[in-house]
């Protein structure tokens, strides 16, 4: 397979040539360098109707056998991560080694799920009845998937929806579309036809999947104002849906920490993939006794990481992966500058693609747009705190709830700060960790729904009861 050129959507088990294109742009150049397929309405018509009509006979295959196949796919992914990583740093700037690992976790992540099996309840089991609950799969999946970690987050839906008996049409983003793509021709050599439909296009697929009434579920990845919009099409025709959006989480660094263990690991949670990840820490409430001793530490970090290509030797964090949200982190760093903020940055940064020098916000005002709106970009406001119920109350007073950090050599007070965090996900001591058998939840504006460990399992399926009577 040659994973450079040759793009083709996946319906039915076979290429679906387009009828047009859309541009394909290397965020570390600006430049566009390949075209994916622009799909149109007759081809997502024609990925639905494949995978409805495979949907009658994935669901009466046995689990193991599905379970088989994810197994097999995870496999497969994990054997061409060399190629798919260097087609993925070229479409999302992350340097070739992080891109290697996010697909080489991709495919362990559908290894792992590929284990899972949906529980039976049984409520009663007496001389005059006997009642089970099983679960259902729901039928043909919609899943949309980010163009921050695509192939991941794409594997997040993949795994669960077809272990559980569904059918799917995924999308990836229109920014990197390439390395799914790819994935999609891997794959039709493990799935039937129909059963796993890849289809890419510009920014009208997306409505067209949410309001396609042959879809009973929609699973999506992305901003908080997209999913409103996916919840709102979704509601037309009452589709079940999950929806994993955005987060503004917090960490709190309590005093008693050892800086200089800490430092590189609170950078690293709040900067990884250029801080283009939605439970990267994004405000980080600092104790005034060590707030200017943990500040050094970072900017000596951060001065001494090289922001370029991914493809270059050396580089550390590549550049924002899209023109839009260039735009978007540079506009919230020109405001912070038009209000005479204090910024700390790194070192200088290439120019002609989407870079933006790691910037550390001293102790910015509580109401600066820099504290109160998402970044997704290396843009990280550090806040003084003194007293932890005051710092707790900071930290909730957000329209997100996707995930948090608290920082203590104390353990039990941090798991005491971490229960009264109104976050889906809460880590002490660590950061960024996330596992196919633990639940992935927002509360507030960061989602509806669960992925992952049974609970997101069981997003893909319905409870059937069955009530039988005896004698």
């Amino acid at each position: 397979m040659n994973f450079q050129a040759d793009y083709s959507m996946t319906i039915d088990g076979q290429a679906a040539s387009p009828q047009a294109t859309i541009d394909v742009v290397n965020p570390a150049t600006g430049q566009v360098f390949a075209a994916a397929p622009d799909c149109s309405r007759d081809q997502l018509d024609a990925a639905v109707a494949a995978a409805r009509k495979a949907f009658k006979t994935w669901r009466a295959m046995p689990i193991e056998d599905r379970q088989a196949l994810v197994r097999k796919a995870g496999d497969l992914l994990i054997a061409h991560a060399e190629d798919l990583g260097r087609l993925f740093t070229k479409e999302q700037g992350r340097p070739v080694e992080a891109a290697k690992q996010e697909i080489l976790g991709a495919g362990a992540w559908l290894k792992a799920v590929s284990q899972m099996s949906p529980p039976v309840h049984v409520s009663e089991d007496s001389d005059t009845q006997y009642i089970e609950t099983r679960y259902a799969p729901l039928g043909v999946v919609c899943a949309i998937a980010p163009w921050n970690f695509p192939v991941t987050l794409a594997m997040w839906k993949v795994a669960p929806a077809l272990v559980a008996g569904n059918t799917m049409v995924l999308k990836p983003s229109p920014f990197t579309p390439l390395c799914t793509l790819k994935i999609g021709e891997l794959f039709r050599d493990v799935f039937p036809p129909g059963v796993f439909n890849v289809v890419s296009g510009g920014d009208g697929l997306g409505p067209w999947m949410t309001s396609h009434p042959g879809f009973d579920k929609i699973s999506f990845t992305g901003s908080t104002e997209t999913g409103k919009r996916v919840m709102e099409s979704a509601a037309k025709d009452l589709k079940r849906v999950t929806l994993e959006l955005g987060g503004n989480d917090a960490a709190i660094v309590m005093p008693d920490v050892d800086l200089d263990e800490v430092a590189q690991k609170i950078f690293v949670g709040a900067f990884f993939n250029t801080a283009q990840i939605c439970v990267a820490t994004k405000r980080l409430y600092v104790h005034e006794d060590i707030y200017d001793g943990l500040r050094d530490r970072l900017a000596a970090i951060a001065g001494a990481v090289k922001v370029g290509d991914g493809a270059e030797q050396g580089t550390v964090l590549g550049p924002i992966q899209n023109k839009r949200q260039y735009d978007r982190v540079m506009n919230l760093l020109d405001d912070a500058k038009a209000n005479d903020l204090t910024l700390i940055q790194g070192g200088p940064v290439p120019e002609g693609g989407y870079f933006v020098p790691v910037t550390i916000v001293d102790n910015p005002p509580e109401d600066s747009r820099v504290v109160q709106e998402e970044a997704f970009g290396p843009i990280l406001p550090m806040l003084k705190f003194a007293d932890i119920d005051e710092v707790i109350d900071r930290a909730n007073d957000s329209d997100y709830g996707l995930a948090g950090a608290v920082w203590s050599k104390d353990v039990d007070q941090a798991m005491a700060i971490a229960r009264r965090m109104e976050t889906g996900t809460v880590w002490i001591n660590q950061n960024l960790n996330l596992r196919p058998d633990t639940p992935f939840a927002g509360r507030k504006n960061s989602g509806l729904g669960v992925e992952n460990g049974m609970e997101g399992l069981l997003e893909y399926m319905a409870p059937q009861a069955v009530y039988v009577a005896k004698g």
